[in-house]
C-alpha cells in the first residue's frame, strides 16, 4: 500500500521503491483499498529487499510494528512509522484495519516533502 499511495503522490518527482520482509505478494484486500480512493496497485509485485540498489536510495521508512524489519544496508535517511501488520486481525476485522493502515500512512507522507 505504502508504494501505491507514494507513487500517487509524489509521480515522478520520486523513485518509489518498495519491499517486505517476506514478500508474499500483493494482498487482495490492499488493491481494495486503495482503489475505493482512486489508486490502482493490481501491476504491484511483492519484491525483496534483495532487489533493491543501496545506493540509488536517499530516505528508508520503515513500516513495521511488530513483524520484524528489514534491514537497509546504505547511507540514507532512515524514518520509522510503525503500522500493525493488517493482516494479524480476525478476518472480519482485516478490511478496516487495512483503511487504518492506509489512511495513516497517506496521512504521513507529506513529512517525506519536507525531507
Amino acid at each position: 500500500m505504502a508504494e501505491g499511495l507514494a507513487r500517487a503522490r509524489f509521480g515522478s518527482r520520486a523513485r518509489v521503491q518498495s519491499d517486505g520482509s517476506t514478500p508474499a505478494g500483493v494482498n487482495p484486500i490492499a488493491i481494495e483499498v486503495l482503489a475505493e480512493i482512486g489508486i490502482d496497485i493490481t501491476v504491484q509485485t511483492s519484491k525483496s529487499i534483495d532487489t533493491i540498489d543501496p545506493a540509488s536510495v536517499d530516505i528508508v521508512v520503515t513500516l513495521c510494528a511488530e513483524e520484524v524489519c528489514p534491514t537497509f544496508f546504505g547511507h540514507a535517511t532512515r524514518l520509522h512509522w510503525p503500522f500493525p501488520d493488517p493482516t494479524a486481525v480476525a478476518p472480519e476485522l482485516r478490511l478496516q484495519r487495512f483503511r487504518e493502515v492506509r489512511d495513516g500512512i497517506a496521512a504521513r507522507l507529506p513529512e517525506l516533502d519536507r525531507k
